[in-house]
């Protein structure tokens, strides 16, 4: 195994509706499409280029809230959820129907796809004790989540309690991860953060642009060595969107525990994803495919910035989705913001 510290946009496709009409009930209760008067262009052959820069520890607290977007000197890229008030995704927006701001100051919009693209996910997978009665559920919604993936993803399974450790390394064989996830136990205590800084370093070695990691935990954290500062500013400067199912106990027993729900839903916010809760542990399945339905229907917007000032600092990205007559209002999910390079 290699050392600790190696470190989802489907616009609806014509073959999407055939899946669709075995299932029309659910989708329709689930996805919302908006029939476009005209197709836009994908974006070019843009080029790609600087990371983040190093990660700064605890000044990057001081920071708005959000985190690192994929930037080179010319292009930043912002993928983009769109949920109706149903929380149903909304699908077949166009260009024409979103804004994009940075530090307040309106960006022209350079290139807009909405392309199941392939995506690198790491599954962060609690194993300890709080875990004991949910983990064949668990178990079997990571696999749902997984068969209802573009089949050109890869993915790779971090399980922790005590410590994070790698079960599968990157693979598109659901028969290999079956079969590990077929091996695992819990016990102990949870290290959620360690797994969680694991998972982004991991990253590192995807293939893909598009990367995510998808946590399932009850997220009390008590045996983590790095802190939550130290995480939430990892995540920042990460291009990595974190999706997490929590599976929270109203009347648990320790502080760490009761505390769950906040860290995965600010780790989550921090990286453009989001949170689902599950309240009834037989719904899971369900959670982890809408999951990947969501990550399959993403938009990515990308500007060049009016500001290419090579600083380092922060800077506020909001993107603003104007419906289309007939709609109501919708609620947009992407990261705040990035970091400018240095050089």
């Amino acid at each position: 195994m290699r050392p600790l510290l190696r470190g989802i946009c489907f616009c609806a496709l014509a073959a999407a509706f055939a899946t669709a009409l075995a299932r029309a009930q659910d989708d329709q209760l689930n996805k919302v499409h908006v029939q476009p008067p005209s197709s836009n262009t994908a974006p070019g052959s843009e080029p790609k280029g600087a990371e983040a820069p190093p990660e700064s520890g605890a000044s990057a607290l001081n920071v708005h809230p959000g985190s690192f977007i994929r930037m080179n000197v010319n292009l930043v890229l912002v993928p983009v959820t769109i949920t109706d008030p149903m929380n149903r995704l909304v699908t077949g927006l166009e260009q024409n129907d979103f804004q994009v701001f940075e530090n307040n100051g309106e960006q022209k919009i350079s290139s807009f796809a909405c392309d199941d693209a392939p995506v690198s996910i790491g599954i962060i997978f609690d194993l300890s004790g709080s875990m004991t009665s949910k983990l064949i559920r668990a178990r079997d919604a990571i696999l749902t989540f997984i068969k209802t993936a573009n089949p050109q993803d890869e993915f790779f399974v971090i399980g922790f309690n005590d410590r994070p450790e790698l079960i599968e390394d990157f693979t598109s064989s659901v028969t290999d991860i079956q079969a590990r996830l077929a091996t695992v136990h819990a016990g102990h205590r949870t290290a959620l953060l360690d797994a969680i800084y694991y998972g982004v370093n991991e990253m590192q070695f995807a293939k893909h642009e598009r990367k995510a990691l998808l946590v399932v935990s009850d997220g009390g954290d008590n045996r983590s060595r790095y802190t939550e500062g130290e995480v939430r500013a990892k995540v920042r400067e990460s291009d990595v969107e974190i999706f997490s199912i929590g599976i929270f106990d109203p009347y648990a027993p320790t502080p760490e525990e009761r505390m769950g729900p906040e860290l995965l839903e600010e780790l989550s916010d921090d990286s453009g994803g989001r949170l689902f809760r599950v309240d009834d542990i037989d719904e899971m399945s369900d959670v982890a495919e809408k999951i990947s339905m969501e990550l399959r229907n993403q938009y990515v917007i990308g500007y060049r910035p009016s500001d290419l000032t090579h600083d380092g600092k922060w800077r506020k990205v909001r993107v603003k989705v104007n419906p289309p007559p007939g709609l109501p209002p919708l609620t947009v999910y992407a990261r705040t913001g990035y970091y400018a390079p240095l050089q």
